[in-house]
């Protein structure tokens, strides 16, 4: 954990998700889709509170927590200048395999976007998410990312000299079948575990929770550069390509190319 706060007090969380709006944009669509239109969210592992800020500013009571406290403490800031303070219950430094304070079935929805990535071990990523389930209300929803061995496993066989240790096939094919990731170039990504496709709805509906939906939060834009995302604004249709990859996030075919998946489940 301790390489997790010092990769996330180094990082720009808030501009990342700025400079990869897909992602956020899809997720949020998502999000509010199926969420009901005013409760209590909590925000476990919710970095600088892009998400926390935007559903507040939907009218929802919000409660945030991360494991870094730096991001915490810019969540609060950031709240704070956009006057939306009285909207949120708290905010907190914890571990998401360990909610330490906050009550059961308390949420009526929960959010965890990111802290599943980080948990290497199984017996964590169990922790977390039965956390997840104890502190939301009983058929509360709840909104979880992961990422994608398969898209990880493309991204490795295009860029290997961006994502060493995976510059050869012997690392790849033993991230492949492990999920396991951890770079070896000092300071950049930190390290991480990789769902296939299949294991993530036993693995949620294992821990209590019914599945409602899984989608690819990039959708097919996790294939598209810049350049080609460009053509598009220069034709003016920017906006539909957005709303046709909305709408494809949703295509199961779509999921292993995408880099991070979005699941929808309702607590039991």
């Amino acid at each position: 954990m301790d390489n997790v706060i010092d990769y996330y007090s180094r990082f720009d969380e808030w501009g990342r998700l700025d400079r990869e709006p897909l992602e956020f944009t899809i997720n949020l669509h998502y999000i509010k889709q199926y969420l009901a239109s005013s409760g209590t969210v909590l925000d476990n592992g919710a970095g600088p509170g892009k998400y926390s800020i935007e559903l507040a500013k939907l009218g929802y009571n919000v409660t945030l927590s991360d494991l870094t406290p730096k991001l915490v403490e810019i969540a609060q800031q950031k709240v704070s200048e956009l006057g939306l303070t009285e909207r949120f219950n708290g905010f907190h430094v914890l571990n998401a395999t360990h909610l330490e304070g906050i009550p059961d079935e308390m949420y009526d929805a929960s959010l965890m976007l990111g802290p599943l990535y980080h948990l290497q071990k199984e017996e964590e990523r169990i922790s977390a998410i039965r956390e997840l389930h104890r502190v939301t209300k009983r058929n509360g929803i709840v909104f979880v990312a992961l990422q994608s061995r398969m898209r990880m496993t493309i991204t490795s066989l295009q860029y290997p000299l961006f994502w060493k240790p995976n510059d050869n096939l012997d690392t790849i094919n033993e991230f492949y079948e492990t999920g396991v990731f951890n770079h070896n170039d000092k300071g950049r990504f930190t390290g991480a575990f990789y769902f296939n496709i299949d294991e993530v709805k036993p693995f949620m509906e294992k821990n209590g929770f019914d599945t409602i939906d899984l989608i690819g939060s990039s959708s097919i834009g996790a294939m598209l550069s810049n350049e080609q995302k460009q053509y598009w604004a220069d034709q003016g249709e920017y906006d539909r390509m957005v709303n046709f990859l909305i709408s494809m996030a949703k295509d199961p075919t779509v999921l292993g190319i995408s880099s991070h998946l979005l699941y929808i489940g309702r607590r039991k």
